[in-house]
């Protein structure tokens, strides 16, 4: 995905500069031209990722790409307004954020306003969306059995087993400070305040500028980025798709604090909205009773009065290790092992502090960040590791059935070219011809 938004957003701020190439059309698939300018930004994005990657293979790729294109035509697989704006929404807001939700920024980078920006990748986003669909109908849900993650591992030459490196499972319990009832009041009398201030015929942007505690949006008068379903908290999305246009929301509750807002626009499932953030206020002293806790909690653990498992269970507010007795789920492989380079994506000292634990050890309180930005402790312990060892069942099956589920998705996609490019125009200019890894059928 990510790869995805990055050369979608490369395209379009690249354009000016394919006008500088000497831009002819390479190759058709079906009715859909592909360009040298396309190729030669593509390979440069690639090459950002991996500096051995060979051209050959890009244009493959991109060949790929248009024949999902022509067989979506085709199969009369069509995407939605509503799809294709939602999407634009979601990755233009993955871009503010760069920019720390500021729109002007963005603007100044890009050279063009945000509706401009907004309509250039319009196409792109359906053709990317388009042969989404059409990936899952040649791949579907693959589900592997054991018996054939089993049968796929033991095809595995045993001096072609990769080296797996050092993994932990690591648990956490963490400790984020309560509000107290005093300072949610003040909180909510401030932002009534506000509001009320906004519904006499004040500014809802000045008095955005000037008191809201979101600083990406406070700077712009309040005004979000455009958003759509699944991208905020529950309690603001829940408010934002029942207001009409120009009215201001009662004061609502979500874990980042107190909020009123103003719908601007909506646009099928696209929202454009302002808001005022005040939160209440956490003091020193509370977050340091954190730390107490954990203080407490620590010892009993390492004094054996209770274990890692039932104390998280029991103490921690991290609400999604809390039910696993602690234990993190690495995101980036699906289970719950880590290895240095995803641990130091958390936290840089941990690769250090985690080399010198034993199994079972427990560390002192630590400072952290919630994802809401407000301060609390932790402390971690190490579940179990695995040693530097060749690739097993047994220790690594998880990672097994990553490689067993590509590798047949590949064979089924190596099938679905085979078949469809037998009944799909497509030439190649000679120039560009070369050794692809899939069997491809080209119109003399």
């Amino acid at each position: 995905m990510r790869r995805a938004l990055i050369i979608l957003f490369s395209i379009v701020s690249l354009a000016s500069n394919a006008q500088q190439l000497l831009d002819k059309v390479i190759a058709i698939v079906g009715k859909y031209p592909l360009l040298l300018s396309d190729l030669e930004i593509y390979q440069m994005e690639r090459l950002k990722e991996d500096p051995n990657a060979k051209k050959c293979k890009a244009l493959e790729e991109l060949l790929y790409s248009k024949l999902l294109l022509a067989q979506a035509d085709r199969d009369s697989v069509t995407v939605s307004d509503q799809e294709i704006d939602g999407e634009i929404g979601k990755r233009l807001a993955y871009y503010l954020n760069m920019f720390g939700g500021d729109e002007s920024k963005f603007e100044a980078f890009y050279g063009k306003r945000i509706n401009v920006f907004k309509d250039e990748i319009r196409d792109d986003v359906q053709n990317q969306l388009l042969q989404q669909k059409m990936r899952g109908k040649i791949t579907g849900d693959t589900k592997l059995t054991p018996s054939e993650v089993r049968t796929y591992y033991q095809n595995i030459p045993t001096d072609s087993l990769p080296l797996i490196g050092t993994e932990l499972e690591i648990a956490q319990i963490i400790k984020m400070p309560p509000v107290n009832e005093q300072a949610k009041k003040d909180a909510r009398a401030a932002i009534e305040s506000y509001r009320q201030r906004v519904v006499n015929g004040e500014s809802f942007s000045v008095l955005a500028a000037l008191y809201s505690e979101d600083p990406g949006s406070a700077k712009m008068g309040g005004q979000l980025p455009s958003f759509g379903r699944g991208q905020m908290v529950q309690e603001f999305e829940a408010v934002a798709f029942r207001l009409k246009k120009g009215e201001v929301s009662e004061v609502f509750e979500s874990a980042y604090g107190y909020h009123f807002m103003e719908l601007i626009a909506r646009k099928g499932e696209i929202v454009d909205a302002r808001h005022i953030l005040v939160s209440a206020k956490i003091t020193q002293l509370d977050v340091l009773n954190g730390k107490v806790q954990l203080d407490t909690i620590q010892k009993a653990i390492i004094d054996g009065k209770i274990s890692f498992e039932n104390a998280a269970k029991k103490y921690s507010d991290d609400k999604e290790t809390k039910q696993n007795g602690g234990l993190m789920v690495n995101p980036a492989s699906g289970n719950t092992k880590w290895d240095n380079e995803e641990i130091s994506q958390l936290d840089q000292n941990l690769v250090f502090m985690f080399d010198k634990m034993q199994v079972g050890d427990v560390t002192t309180p630590m400072n952290y960040t919630g994802i809401d930005g407000k301060p609390g402790y932790r402390i971690l312990t190490i579940i179990s590791r695995n040693e530097p060892h060749k690739m097993n069942i047994k220790d690594d099956y998880a990672k097994l059935l990553q490689m067993a589920t590509y590798e047949k998705n590949k064979k089924e996609i190596e099938n679905w070219i085979e078949k469809r490019s037998k009944l799909t125009y497509i030439k190649i200019d000679q120039e560009y011809k070369c050794k692809m890894d899939y069997n491809w059928t080209l119109t003399p």
